[in-house]
């Protein structure tokens, strides 16, 4: 198996994280996004979208998506129910994610990380209200919970972790949301998690490199 990775990317750390929790061997392919890697046509040929992650499997198929990698790999595993419902309300927490979450707070830690938006931008202001908006509705839900959905760690708590857990590089505290803050540290505290999202280079800046992003 192979990763197809970009070390700064909270949606690549989300799939490191469920490999190593899941003790899979793979082998990590670190892609630079901003120094062209993958406006290349090899990597095309990998992702005709470009983008990172992608899962190679031992077959040669590729997968892209974070969350459905996340998905592929948590089938048969504790991390997806069983119980079709609770499959179901997963699956709407990878879809939250990715709308209200990445969206929001990932967006805006890397456009202000990265001198694309300064803090009192209308987008930024506008990603910033998002954001928070997706804090509050999160802590309101695990205010009486443990996880997500039902009593077990699962994909959808590394998936919304991955960029929840950075939001203060966003410009956005935990002291208004403490069930998240509490929740955050539990996901943390998982057996075999690991946290190594680097910090965006100096390349990823506007204008530095050479991206589908510039």
């Amino acid at each position: 198996m192979r990763l197809y990775d970009y070390a700064a990317s909270a949606n690549c750390l989300k799939v490191r994280i469920l490999l190593r929790q899941l003790n899979v061997p793979y082998e990590r392919i670190d892609v630079d996004i901003f120094a062209g890697d993958t406006l290349t046509p090899a990597y095309a040929d990998v992702n005709p979208l470009r983008t990172t992650p992608v899962l190679e499997l031992d077959d040669g198929r590729r997968l892209p998506e974070s969350n459905a990698i996340l998905l592929y790999l948590a089938g048969g595993t504790p991390f997806l129910p069983e119980d079709r419902y609770d499959v179901s309300r997963v699956v709407g927490w990878l879809l939250f994610e990715q709308t209200d979450v990445m969206m929001t707070m990932g967006g805006l830690r890397f456009r202000l990380a990265t001198g694309r938006l300064a803090a009192d931008d209308p987008d930024a202001l506008r990603r910033r209200h998002g954001a928070e908006e997706a804090l509050r509705f999160l802590d309101d839900h695990l205010r009486s919970r443990e996880f997500l959905v039902g009593e077990q760690y699962t994909i959808a708590d590394i998936a919304v972790y991955g960029y929840a857990h950075v939001a203060h590089e966003a410009g956005l505290g935990m002291d208004g949301y403490p069930s998240v803050a509490r929740w955050l540290a539990r996901v943390a505290a998982q057996p075999g998690h690991v946290n190594d999202l680097a910090p965006y280079p100096p390349n990823a800046r506007p204008g530095a490199g050479a991206s589908i992003y510039d």
